[in-house]
């Protein structure tokens, strides 16, 4: 795991032997958030389909409390980013590196402490990935 910065942000990186198609995919299911997650409990899109730039919903709390999120950045199957309750959030970019991929994960420049909560989440995308390749 590495420390960087990208976009203007911190962020929080992890080499994975993944396919970066099967990384993406665990970033953009909402099933899978709070899998991976330490502050997601769940999360639901306002309209069906997949997630998109624009796209908005609500991810819910540990403690149940739900906050609304609208999709700021998207670029399908490399990045995106959101606002959670009005608020820049963090940003998600799967990179491709040889046959596996780098996972980033930014935050604002005012919460580099939450970095900490990134990084626990980064191995588990790892796992959640490699599971849906085999």
């Amino acid at each position: 795991m590495r420390l960087n910065l990208r976009r203007g942000m911190p962020v929080v990186e992890l080499p994975m032997s993944v396919p970066p198609a099967a990384a993406w995919e665990v970033l953009v299911d909402l099933t899978a958030w709070p899998v991976w997650g330490p502050t997601v409990a769940g999360a639901e899109l306002d309209r069906p389909g997949p997630l998109a730039l624009g796209s908005r919903g609500r991810v819910f709390t540990p403690v149940g409390v739900p906050l609304p999120f609208r999709i700021t950045e998207f670029e399908d199957g490399r990045l995106w980013a959101w606002r959670v309750a009005g608020v820049p959030a963090t940003r998600h970019e799967v990179i491709p590196d040889g046959e596996g991929c780098v996972v980033s994960f930014g935050v604002p420049i005012w919460a580099p402490a939450y970095l900490t909560i990134m990084a626990v989440a980064l191995p588990r995308i790892e796992r959640l990935a490699a599971e849906r390749t085999h």
